[in-house]
């Protein structure tokens, strides 16, 4: 395994999420004591590693999106120029859209308080070009929310499972116009669409309970296992690839860059192993 140089650029701060926004020059995170939405300039990053512009080491270098607090989960959606970023706090999802210079910042856009259902995972979809609909997960299941009218809805409820689900991912599947929606939960998934009626006949059955489900660019779907990690194909769920581990282990993603996919061991005590396997030729991985 390559030892990358490690550099300590944030210290004594918990992160909950993250991720690297390159064209707005931030990166996103959900952190701290009170889970705030806080942006920190990759320039500012950047520069405690290289030491070379001392107009950037005067800045402060992070910012917060408005004063929320308790976030639990956040999405970034892009959709032609504008980028949103749909929040879900604990009882409410709250969206922002990117104001360019000279704003240059988040700002408020919608706002859903008191939803029936605490919001614990989050996504935006852009219907045919036209019509914004939230789309959140829950202990119960999965629900939209219109975002003209403001109306939350039920988009999927899985009765056959008793007591509270775990959502793992919302995937809104390319080429379906922003109506088609794969939904993780537990060791299964489903296809719908985002009114609520199952489109596919099929459900994607993993052979374990992932602790963590990811989408991939290459329009596949990673399940993290604690004996092995399942590729699959994100229209149809079938098995494209099965990567068996030395050791059982709880895995978590991180995020997919260029051709690597990185994720993290979730260790007790707070300590955790970073790993990642280069996408190659017809799936296939290296570690």
């Amino acid at each position: 395994i390559g030892q990358g140089k490690v550099y300590p650029l944030i210290s004594r701060r918990r992160f909950q999420q993250m991720d690297v926004l390159e064209g707005l020059n931030v990166l996103i995170t959900i952190s701290g004591k009170k889970n705030k939405l806080r942006l920190y300039y990759l320039s500012w990053l950047r520069n405690k590693i290289l030491h070379n512009d001392p107009e950037v080491e005067k800045r402060q270098g992070w910012t917060s999106v408005g004063d929320l607090e308790g976030c639990v989960h956040y999405k970034v959606v892009r959709y032609e120029k504008i980028r949103f970023l749909v929040i879900a706090l604990k009882t409410a999802v709250e969206v922002y859209a990117w104001a360019p210079k000279p704003y240059h910042k988040f700002m408020a856009f919608k706002s859903f308080r008191s939803l029936p259902q605490k919001p614990l995972s989050v996504d935006l979809t852009v219907e045919e070009g036209q019509r914004l609909k939230v789309i959140y997960g829950s202990l119960s299941g999965f629900h939209a929310i219109d975002v003209d009218s403001g109306t939350p809805y039920d988009l999927y409820l899985p009765t056959h499972i008793h007591g509270s689900i775990h959502p793992h991912a919302i995937i809104v599947l390319p080429n379906s116009a922003g109506t088609e929606v794969l939904v993780c939960y537990e060791d299964e998934g489903v296809y719908i669409d985002t009114y609520g009626r199952i489109t596919k006949d099929t459900v994607l059955q993993w052979g374990e309970m992932p602790a963590s489900v990811a989408y991939l660019q290459s329009n596949q779907v990673m399940g993290w296992g604690e004996k092995a990690i399942e590729l699959r194909a994100a229209n149809t769920g079938t098995l494209e690839g099965v990567f068996m581990h030395k050791k059982a282990q709880k895995l978590k993603f991180l995020c997919e860059r260029n051709d690597k996919v990185f994720f993290a061991s979730v260790l007790s005590g707070g300590s955790s192993q970073i790993y990642f396997m280069t996408l190659g030729q017809n799936s296939l991985f290296s570690w």
